[in-house]
């Protein structure tokens, strides 16, 4: 704990509000709430933690904070500072699954349709179904039970559809609102749980016509009736009543937590959603984090009840969601959040060996690397190689590994533009100074480590500019390659020395994967560059054709080999003027006699 944090956690206030703990770069790496901030930013300084809370607290090189007037401001207030910093170790749920719902659009003539987004719009949404094919199944039996508009766009004519008695045709006929709104109503009655009653109308209509030896329409009322029992009964009543409900159970061990969410439509158990992340706070806090933020996403509509298990604040999620939210004691309720919470139990002990050993790859072998080194943990490394074909088509490439993962949003390619072609190492001077002083312009966080992938020239033309021209003080490796061109040696230092690294740990495989990337990455962007040259030459000196007839030329062919071959008739389906497609056809053809002699 640095000067600067001690003097800050002896003025903090017994107030409620949220923090920012932000690394030394000054990035937010960290957004909690606190109902008293002076006691919950102090825990974090004090008393023993696990390994990942250590790492996290091993960052922290100052912070803020923000008072609040209340709990509930303060969680509202750490959702929107989640978003808009999107901070490394808070919860982010990026991953959640996209559920499918009906919608009954708000347009003049209304339709049924299946979307994945939910909007603020008119619209009435049904659902989530637990995957597109009931869905789908659920709206075929509602397009064959009712006659509401089928096609996107109004054609100038009545469809089959209309023949079939499954739709009123407002294409060519005018529709009363009011009938609209009935039929709708009964949709909403019908998908609310209410699909019973229709099935008994169409029982006794079944019914009906048999004893008026109407024979195909009580067929037709038959298959009805047995639609509705294939997609509507396939599953048992977990409840009595059809209300619309969410129920939240959580487990915690050895510092992770797993939060299942049971979704409940029309009384039916149909989906779950699974989410497991670090614990830095409160269980209860970070239940109440998560919530607000699984309700922040699009693709999660609020039900009409709540469910939370013992220990929750539910007056607190009531007034952030504006919903009934209760804490079951006994009953049905109680015993689903159990079950919630056991499969979380469940779920976090498969889960576990996975993220031990993921923790172990990634940010593991960053600390096993710098203590190796002798140097901060290095959780940012940028790597850098170089690519070209005896000296042709130079290019350069940056990789990025964030906690010990690729950070694909920040590779970046190069065209050598100063170094001459042969000159690996004003190629690498290029470069390096091209990534940092726009780095420096635009304020981007810098890395902990830059790694090399060549020797101990290339690392010094990266050193002269890093440390001479720009004044940074950032590590900066070589690696090494043996004749099988294969990692083999870590050099750094000043002057450069090898750092033995086992060949079997972890900090070997990482430098291993980031070598392997950097050079995937640069050799990829050099063969684009190759190929895209050696394509546009191939057709120079052609008669009246620039850049723009090459590519569309290409385009249209997909080769030049292609092209070579086309007659002057295909040249000029291809957009060549009449004239200039005969000549590129008698061009090509001289050239294939020449080459023959």
């Amino acid at each position: 704990m640095n000067e600067l944090i001690g003097q800050k956690l002896a003025i903090l206030p017994e107030l409620p509000g949220c923090y920012l703990m932000k690394d030394r770069q000054g990035t937010v790496i960290y957004v909690g709430k606190a109902k008293v901030l002076k006691n919950r930013v102090r825990s974090y300084f004090t008393g023993s933690h696990d390994a990942k809370t250590q790492r996290l607290v091993g960052e922290i090189e100052d912070f803020e904070y923000i008072v609040t007037s209340s709990n509930i401001e303060a969680l509202v207030l750490e959702l929107n500072l989640i978003k808009q910093y999107d901070p490394k170790y808070n919860i982010m749920l990026k991953d959640d699954k996209s559920y499918p719902y009906l919608k009954l659009t708000a347009e003049r003539h209304p339709k049924l349709i299946i979307t994945r987004q939910v909007k603020k719009d008119k619209g009435k949404y049904f659902g989530p179904y637990p995957n597109a094919y009931a869905a789908g199944e659920t709206k075929k039996l509602l397009d064959r039970l009712y006659p509401y508009r089928k096609c996107h766009t109004l054609p100038d004519r009545v469809c089959l559809y209309y023949h079939l008695g499954q739709c009123l045709a407002p294409c060519v006929n005018e529709v009363e609102d009011e009938t609209y709104k009935e039929m709708f109503d009964d949709i909403t009655r019908f998908l609310n749980g209410g699909y019973k009653s229709v099935k008994k109308e169409l029982t006794e209509k079944m019914s009906a016509a048999a004893e008026n030896l109407e024979f195909e329409r009580a067929k037709e009322y038959r298959d009805q009736i047995v639609n509705i029992e294939a997609v509507m009964e396939k599953q048992a009543m977990t409840m009595n009543d059809f209300t619309d409900r969410d129920i939240f159970g959580f487990f915690v061990d050895r510092g992770w937590m797993c939060v299942q969410v049971f979704f409940v439509r029309q009384g039916k158990l149909i989906e779950r959603d699974v989410s497991i992340f670090p614990l830095y706070q409160d269980p209860a806090d970070e239940l109440l984090t998560f919530i607000g933020q699984f309700y922040g996403k699009s693709e999660h509509l609020l039900p009409k009840e709540i469910l939370l298990p013992q220990g929750m604040d539910s007056e607190l999620v009531q007034q952030l969601l504006q919903v009934n939210v209760l804490i079951p004691q006994r009953g049905k309720k109680k015993s689903l959040v159990d079950l919630a919470g056991k499969n979380a139990e469940i779920s976090l002990g498969e889960k576990f060996q996975l993220i031990e050993r993921q923790e172990l790859r990634t940010i593991g072998a960053c600390e096993e690397l710098g203590e190796a080194m002798n140097i901060a943990v290095p959780l940012r490394i940028e790597a850098f190689d170089n690519s070209h074909t005896y000296g042709a088509d130079p290019v350069s490439a940056m990789v990025s590994f964030v906690d010990g993962k690729p950070n694909r949003k920040d590779y970046r390619k190069y065209k050598t533009q100063t170094a001459a072609a042969h000159d690996d190492y004003a190629a690498m001077r290029e470069v390096v100074r091209r990534r940092y002083v726009r780095v420096l312009k635009d304020g981007l966080p810098l890395p902990d480590l830059i790694v090399i992938d060549g020797g101990k020239g290339h690392m010094e033309a990266a050193r002269e500019i890093i440390e001479d021209e720009l004044g940074l003080s950032i590590p900066i490796a070589g690696l090494a390659k043996d004749d099988k061109h294969q990692t083999a040696q870590l050099l750094y230092g000043n002057p450069i020395e090898m750092i033995a690294l086992k060949r079997t740990s972890e900090a070997f495989y990482l430098l291993q994967r980031i070598q392997d990337e950097v050079h995937r990455f640069a050799i990829t962007f050099h063969r684009q560059r190759r190929e895209t040259n050696s394509l546009v030459s191939a057709l120079d000196g052609l008669p009246g054709v620039g850049p723009k007839r090459k590519k569309l030329l290409l385009k249209h062919f997909g080769s030049v080999k292609k092209i070579r071959e086309a007659s002057a008739e295909a040249l000029r389906e291809a957009g060549l003027p009449t004239k200039i497609a005969e000549s590129v056809a008698v061009y090509f053809h001289e050239e294939a006699l020449r080459e023959d002699k």
